[in-house]
């Protein structure tokens, strides 16, 4: 990521780099400005002083806060009021300066900074550690050695590099409960937070099967419209993604539900207070799927391929795990934690609906490939 963004600094540009707490923003920030040769400047708009300046729309009192740099890092610039505007007239004064805005609640960022900066702006997103650098880092032998403890404890980088076990279910306990959904309480004035535990550990048990808005809330004592907000939100905080149904052709293909997943194997974990080993669970598809589909977006977002993800099902309960359309063409993938099949009639319906699409099962002997 830091070389993306090293290559990315273009003057009268302002990089947008959104991502979770706690996955390593601020550290990458100031790598970034440590490789810089041109003046730099880091401020911290959790601090009121700079967050006031920054809101000002007072280009003398923004010239303060930018103090002659040539790049400036604004690290939680969702702070801001109004941090877009302010941005903006930044770099019409200063077309010569790159601005760094760091953000983890994306959803304030970006209504703030879509609008002023439209054709000023390049967005990054940064993620927990990727399979492919937990391998680079450890090495590709002790990197699958240590599989299973992706698949449990996740990959945030505090929870990673912490061998201590007690020490380790202690930090994931505190960023689940500190930190993971923080902005949205605090941005969006939510007072059910309990609401908000509930819905996540409803979705966590549900990994790989569609979602009804309609039965979560009836089970959380909610209607369906404040199910959808909250689902948006978690979205926007970096907690889940959704992924949707696939359809082109047959009429009795499934698309009304979508599928949840976490950006972390460790908080669904956690939520569901389950850090026990694969060896005395019962969920490890539910695991391994969740896993290979949030390292999927990954590596993706790290090979430059803008895809178009889903899954699909039938009525008949004929279904694939993982679709990916990418430059016109489809590609199809179930994942099997031990060695398995499409099943031959899944199959011949989706090839005779959608020839020529490649199909692939994953599995633990070949998953580092559809990781790169």
């Amino acid at each position: 990521m830091l070389s993306e963004i090293e290559k990315s600094i273009i003057s009268g540009k302002v990089l947008v780099l959104y991502g979770p707490r706690q996955v390593g923003k601020t550290t990458l920030a100031k790598d970034l400005l440590d490789s810089l040769s041109v003046r730099t400047r880091f401020i911290n708009a959790d601090e009121l002083l700079y967050r006031e300046a920054l809101a000002s729309q007072n280009l003398k009192t923004l010239n303060e806060v930018l103090g002659g740099a040539d790049f400036l890092v604004i690290d939680e610039a969702q702070r801001v009021p109004e941090i877009g505007l302010n941005l903006k007239i930044l770099i019409d004064n200063h077309p010569n300066i790159t601005i760094l805005a760091t953000g983890s609640a994306s959803f304030d960022l970006a209504n703030k900074i879509n609008e002023p900066l439209t054709g000023r702006k390049l967005t990054f997103t940064l993620y927990p550690f990727s399979y492919p650098e937990l391998s680079s880092s450890l090495g590709a032998l002790e990197a699958r050695a240590q599989l299973e403890r992706w698949l449990v404890w996740g990959a945030y980088p505090v929870i990673a590099t912490t061998d201590d076990v007690t020490l380790r279910e202690r930090l994931l306990g505190e960023l689940v409960g500190s930190y993971l959904y923080r902005d949205m309480l605090e941005l969006e004035g939510i007072r059910r937070a309990d609401k908000i535990v509930d819905l996540l550990r409803l979705l966590a048990f549900q990994i790989g099967h569609e979602v009804s808005l309609t039965e979560l809330g009836t089970n959380l004592g909610l209607n369906r419209e404040t199910v959808e907000r909250y689902l948006d939100l978690l979205e926007k905080v970096f907690v889940i993604f959704r992924v949707r149904g696939f359809s082109r052709n047959l009429r009795k293909e499934v698309t009304k539900n979508s599928r949840y997943y976490f950006y972390d194997n460790g908080v669904r974990n956690s939520l569901i207070q389950n850090l026990n080993s694969l060896a005395v669970r019962d969920d490890i598809g539910m695991l391994w799927e969740n896993f290979l589909m949030v390292e999927r977006r990954k590596a993706n977002q790290i090979a430059g391929r803008s895809v178009n993800a889903y899954f699909w099902r039938t009525y008949d309960q004929k279904e694939i795990d993982y679709i990916e359309e990418h430059g016109g063409r489809l590609r199809a993938y179930e994942f099997k934690w031990k060695q398995g099949e499409i099943k031959k009639t899944t199959r011949e319906t989706f090839l005779n609906a959608y020839p020529n699409t490649e199909m692939n099962v994953i599995t633990q002997e070949n998953f580092e490939e559809f990781l790169k």
